[in-house]
């Protein structure tokens, strides 16, 4: 007799359902004729378990790198039950205390970027950003159209229409066009595989340079912001130089340039510091912030600004448009704002930040002795926020194919560890393996990804 997984229903029930009416994120569901679909149902920790009763060690926290602060914090279902039972849902221009106390905390956090607005993802953040630079230099400069925004090669910023055109991932956009118009590609800053052929630090930072280029090529007059990822996530794994932000800095300061951070990814400790961009010491007019905000307990994003562009629109009575008419039906539910206060203290109380540097200094040194093998080129990445960039050939650095990276990932699988592979159209974004774990896994959960890691690739025959 199968055992009973969920709602009565065992494995093989669950899976027959699967097929039957699921629409999956990211998947071509042909797979599922000639494999079972993988189910997860439980987690404790950085331990996840599937339908089957297998475990496995997450290495993705989550499979879309949310889960911070690990599974079965009893604290995250109190706080959002208490408050559901108090209050679950006001939206639209009422408040409620939770929306308020999350707003100063995450300003707390940020004080130069002290004005709040809540939505519901990533994808979400980002619109509202894109749509706030566009309205604040309409309302600074009514003559002017100031409205292009400027985004980098390999960067991912999200699904939605708008998001899409501001990502540097072309695999993402196909088939989806035309996408809105008035957002312009710069080159990405992976030095691995440099757009210019050049090899730091006698390369000027080029890279970085390209954005004056650009803004210069369309007009100043014209660009309202540039959004980036402090550290490429999707697209690679691709922390920048350190030169390269302050220098992005200083070319958006003298084009009166917005300059957009895009956090979602690297947010609330996972880099090694609360958020990435602090990594640079640069100084961003705008964040966007989601997945680590609730650790995937609840949805929720925020995008958080400079109070001198939140005074733009501070619109006369009379005016019906001076202010941000923008919604978000569930942006601020009150649930999601108390899974978000909880979220921020466990990271703070647990040194979350600390503990994901810790654990990435020694995942890296774990990796490094992996960079012998001829199919590694590189290892790159910062906290519990790291890529293998894997080759057919070192000195040529041509990218092992992509059947290879999922031979990997099927092979660490088999030994109980969940990593990942960017699977892209343009053949040298197709060979990275990444792993970010719960920034609570400990040194016993780091060996088994290495090792997961060191037998699977030991066994690949190119």
């Amino acid at each position: 007799m199968n055992k009973e997984v969920a709602g009565g229903l065992d494995a093989d029930e669950l899976a027959r359902l699967h097929r039957e009416h699921l629409w999956l994120h990211l998947t071509n569901h042909r797979q599922f004729d000639h494999q079972e679909p993988p189910i997860m149902v439980e987690g404790n920790g950085f331990i996840i378990k599937d339908a089957l009763g297998r475990e496995y060690v997450d290495g993705l926290s989550g499979g879309v790198w949310a889960v911070n602060v690990g599974y079965g914090r009893e604290t995250m279902v109190k706080a959002i039950s208490e408050q559901l039972r108090r209050l679950p849902y006001y939206a639209g221009s009422l408040a409620t205390p939770p929306y308020i106390l999350l707003a100063q905390k995450l300003a707390a956090l940020l004080p130069r970027l002290p004005k709040v607005y809540i939505s519901n993802s990533g994808s979400e953040a980002n619109e509202k950003a894109f749509k706030i630079a566009r309205q604040y230099f309409r309302e600074q400069y009514p003559r002017r159209d100031k409205y292009k925004i400027i985004y980098r090669n390999r960067d991912y910023h999200g699904t939605t229409l708008a998001a899409l055109a501001s990502s540097g991932q072309t695999e993402r956009k196909l088939k989806f066009g035309p996408l809105p118009a008035g957002f312009v590609e710069i080159p990405h800053a992976l030095c691995y595989r440099c757009e210019f052929g050049k090899r730091y630090p006698g390369c000027n930072i080029d890279c970085a340079r390209a954005l004056e280029t650009v803004i210069q090529t369309e007009g100043e007059d014209s660009v309202a912001a540039v959004i980036v990822e402090p550290i490429t996530a999707g697209g690679g794994i691709i922390p920048p130089v350190a030169e390269y932000y302050p220098l992005v800095q200083e070319i958006c300061r003298r084009y009166e340039v917005l300059l957009i951070m895009d956090e979602v990814v690297t947010g609330f400790g996972r880099t090694g510091l609360m958020f990435g961009h602090q990594h640079y010491g640069v100084d961003p007019d705008i964040i966007t912030m989601a997945k680590g905000l609730a650790s995937g307990y609840m949805p929720i994003s925020a995008t958080v600004a400079r109070k001198s562009i939140f005074d733009r629109f501070l619109a006369e009575p009379e005016d019906t448009s001076g202010y941000f008419r923008d919604i978000s039906t569930f942006g601020g539910c009150t649930g999601c704002s108390a899974a978000a206060l909880e979220n921020i203290r466990i990271i703070e109380e647990e040194r979350l930040a600390e503990q994901s540097a810790a654990m990435g200094t020694y995942l890296m040194a774990s990796l490094q002795e992996l960079a012998g093998l001829p199919v590694v080129g590189e290892v790159r990445g910062k906290g519990l926020l790291v890529g293998i960039e894997l080759v057919a050939d070192k000195k040529s650095q041509s990218p092992l194919p992509e059947k290879y990276l999922a031979q990997v990932v099927a092979a660490a699988k088999a030994e109980g560890v969940i990593i990942g592979r960017m699977v892209r159209s343009v053949p040298e974004l197709n060979n990275v393996l990444y792993t970010a774990p719960p920034l609570i896994i400990d040194k016993a959960g780091i060996d088994k990804i290495t090792a997961a890691l060191r037998g699977a690739l030991g066994k690949l025959r190119v």
